[in-house]
């Protein structure tokens, strides 16, 4: 997650690893309700994984999981009316669809789901690098079934919500800006995984283009500084979003922000 940080750094900026070097993290998603629409911001992580990668990475779908948090929000998937991918690695699409017998289909079939046009060509043919990351069983049903709408480029993509490809992590990933009375938040996907990573020499190993990234940070931090955006931190086990301060060497956290309140059943 820190790429060629050392870790006593990365862990002091983040948390302990485990004895296995694993950290806590979460698979957040961003609910957006207004203007006759429910939209969803990436999907989280797939339960259907097998039992290998389960272990790997840690998955608890025990406490946490798509289905309860839209159900504690009062969202059945049958509302939800469009899909945002930031991108289509299984820790952001799993959650998209459902088994089906040996097959899968899409778990929210009344929605429209959209994607970079670019990216979904990379998915389809990704490196060595990344193929890992990408489960087309996550995503596939969804193209078949002709509920997957392929983007181009940055721009709105409804009133107040806007789109913006970045290429540091995955080839356009797009991260998701929304403007409202009380500001505006954006939600960069890999880019800020966590609130550490806010600091621009912080990016993940598993970024195709590091430097790229890089670029990508410094080109969006000032504004976020200087307009006093909220950033949420898609991975982030420890906090949910964050304005951000440049205090003349660096950036990092000014004020944690609370998206959704504890919700209870």
């Amino acid at each position: 997650m820190f790429g060629v940080v050392p870790k006593p750094l990365w862990e002091k900026a983040y948390s302990p690893a485990d004895s296995r070097n694993r950290i806590p993290m979460v698979a957040r998603c961003l609910l957006l309700r207004g203007n006759n629409r429910v939209v969803l911001v990436d999907t989280g992580n797939a339960a259907f994984m097998p039992p290998k990668l389960h272990d790997i990475y840690g998955l608890d779908f025990s406490t946490s999981s798509l289905e309860h948090s839209l159900a504690l929000c009062g969202v059945a998937p049958s509302q939800v009316t469009d899909v945002v991918f930031t991108h289509l690695h299984f820790d952001h699409a799993g959650g998209a669809v459902i088994p089906d017998g040996t097959t899968f289909r899409p778990r929210f079939p009344l929605a429209r789901h959209y994607v970079q046009r670019q990216h979904l060509d990379w998915a389809q043919n990704p490196t060595e690098k990344d193929r890992a990351s990408f489960l087309p069983d996550t995503w596939q049903c969804i193209v078949e079934a002709g509920l997957m709408d392929l983007l181009d480029g940055d721009g709105e993509l409804f009133p107040d919500v806007h789109v913006q490809p970045l290429f540091g992590h995955t080839m356009a990933m797009q991260a998701v800006r929304v403007h409202g009375s009380e500001g505006t938040l954006l939600f960069a996907a890999d880019l800020f995984p966590t609130g550490a990573h806010v600091a621009v020499p912080y990016v993940m190993g598993y970024d195709n283009h590091p430097l790229t990234a890089i670029q990508e940070k410094n080109m969006l931090l000032p504004t976020i500084v200087e307009e006093s955006w909220i950033l949420v931190f898609e991975h982030d086990a420890l906090r949910q979003a964050s304005t951000i301060q440049f205090d003349g060497r660096g950036y990092g956290l000014r004020q944690q922000v609370e998206i959704t309140s504890p919700m209870t059943p």
